[in-house]
């Protein structure tokens, strides 16, 4: 499921956190004095200017004129704002840049950093891999948002004052350093604290507007991972309270974590309309209050052992049953329940739908063609060294003397040896190629970044058809990976892990992604022609 992102709707523009000082020509006891007056002119000129492209090119001029005015600060404030009027972002960060140089503290431009920077970060995200291709916005505006939580009042600042500041920015630190623990430092368990103390900072009247909302739907996510905060009955209720209050277009993005985690919870022994009724109750109890109260619960699901014997027992055919469930059983059911069903599955072929970990190359196909010979033979050699396809030497693309060189470099030397005619070849072919494809088909799986499937192929596959990490493996026409049921272990349950099982399959094969065949239009028939 794509992740659900939340546009914010605070209006930047519109913040004003610390008003800058009176400036006036003459002199005085709480006045700014500009005591050049061409430097004065200028700033009148640049600050009056009504047209915001005209008044940020004028008040840039005047910081280069004057780069150590009295008024530098005032100006920087203004150029902010003006820049957030132009809605050009990276010139307004620039400028909060070079206001927190000569103002540190300056809250105003804390917060706007923080804000500009978290949301660069989160264009960072890879959306096929989740990955962030640079972490450093992240890493920024966390830095920063440290840093105005322990900002202190400005001198001359009101307590009731502060407080209303503190109320607008707070929640955006704490929401800037909860997605840097995510993104960039993938830890869940310091996101839930984080989600949570921001969303403690909200009172009832906001706790229902967009950002509140975003950030409950990612604290939800938060307890479902595999850390020592996982706590799935708080997950289903801030699934449940980011459903009631989440725009009509995200509902049904939400919808389905929030059945799956309550499934995964309490089971599906009651049938469907009872879970339906069920859910349907905790969502009406979320509307009420942002946080559960403490006498919330959930009916936790029968044991791993009692759900498998009620799966075996109650399911004629065994092969029909989600390869999650099949994992399930093997990973938590007794002796005689896997045995049961490994019985069936045994030498039984399968797709594999779910996400790639890893498939680094592993051998190199090698076709060899010489005079001599009609066709080109063509030779398997294993890699000294497996890695991922982009990491392996780019092989030569043309002569067998070349070849002979990578080969020997890189290719287990018993196999190369075994290469008929490579020293009279007039033409190789060096593919690096994968043997093995990892892939997390559950959702713990996924979660945790393993392989729970792991499928040995029939043939190798070229790193140019092979799919890379981070794609997602469905079934036909999409990419498809097929195998065999080989053999499986189960893998304890530990640091917050559930019990899993490795399941490895055998004879792999990929079907690659059916391409749409294209619309040919029938001509239209001679004699018909437009205005006629």
């Amino acid at each position: 499921m794509k992740k659900l992102v939340f546009a914010s709707a605070m209006a930047l523009a519109s913040l004003s956190l610390v008003s800058a000082p009176a400036l006036r020509a003459q002199e005085g006891s709480d006045q700014i004095t500009i005591q050049n007056p061409a430097e004065f002119n200028a700033y009148q000129q640049a600050s009056t200017q009504t047209d915001p492209a005209a008044k940020a090119s004028a008040l840039e001029s005047f910081l280069q004129t004057y780069p150590q005015s009295v008024v530098k600060k005032a100006v920087l404030d203004q150029l902010i704002d003006t820049y957030q009027r132009l809605n050009q972002p990276d010139k307004a960060l620039s400028a909060a840049s070079r206001l927190l140089q000569v103002e540190p503290n300056n809250m105003k431009a804390i917060f706007l950093s923080v804000y500009i920077q978290k949301g660069e970060c989160q264009k960072n995200v890879n959306p096929q891999t989740g990955k962030l291709s640079d972490p450093s916005p992240c890493d920024d505006a966390a830095a920063l948002a440290h840093k105005g939580l322990t900002t202190p009042k400005p001198q001359g600042t009101s307590d009731g004052d502060w407080k209303k500041m503190t109320d607008q920015v707070y929640p955006v630190f704490d929401s800037a350093i909860a997605l840097d623990d995510v993104l960039a430092k993938d830890d869940y368990a310091a996101a839930v604290d984080d989600y949570t103390k921001e969303l403690m900072l909200y009172p009832p009247e906001q706790a229902t507007s967009l950002p509140a909302v975003g950030d409950t739907l990612k604290l939800a996510e938060a307890f479902t991972k595999p850390t020592d905060k996982k706590d799935l009955v708080k997950a289903i209720w801030f699934y449940a309270r980011a459903w009631d209050y989440a725009p009509a277009q995200y509902k049904s993005q939400i919808e389905p974590q929030l059945e799956y985690w309550y499934k995964r919870y309490h089971g599906t022994l009651d049938g469907p309309d009872a879970i339906k009724s069920q859910i349907d109750s905790v969502k009406t109890q979320a509307q009420a209050s942002l946080f559960p109260p403490a006498s919330f619960s959930i009916k936790p699901a029968p044991t791993p052992a009692e759900i498998v014997d009620g799966v075996i027992s109650s399911t004629p055919d065994l092969t029909k049953l989600n390869l999650e469930d099949k994992e399930f059983i093997l990973a938590n059911g007794s002796k005689d329940a896997q045995d049961k069903l490994w019985a069936v599955l045994k030498g039984q072929l399968t797709p594999v739908p779910g996400i790639v970990i890893s498939d680094p190359a592993t051998a190199l196909k090698v076709s060899v063609e010489t005079t001599a010979a009609a066709k080109p033979k063509d030779y398997m050699v294993k890699l000294n060294t497996p890695a991922d396809c982009s990491a392996v030497p780019p092989p030569p693309s043309s002569t067998g003397a070349a070849a002979s060189t990578y080969l020997q470099a890189n290719g287990a030397s018993a196999d190369v040896t075994a290469i008929d005619g490579l020293d009279r070849a007039h033409k190789v072919t060096i593919e690096p190629a994968v043997t093995t494809v990892n892939v997390a088909v559950t959702q713990d799986a996924k979660d945790s970044k393993t392989a729970d499937f792991i499928v040995n192929l029939k043939d190798p596959e070229s790193c140019k058809d092979a799919p890379q990490a981070g794609i997602e493996l469905k079934l036909q026409p999409a990419m498809e990976l097929d195998g065999t049921y080989d053999t499986y272990t189960q893998v304890p349950a530990s640091g917050g892990k559930e019990a899993a099982a490795q399941i490895v399959l055998s004879d792999g094969f990929l079907q690659l992604e059916k391409k749409a065949a294209p619309v040919h239009h029938k001509p239209a028939a001679a004699g018909h022609h437009a205005g006629r």
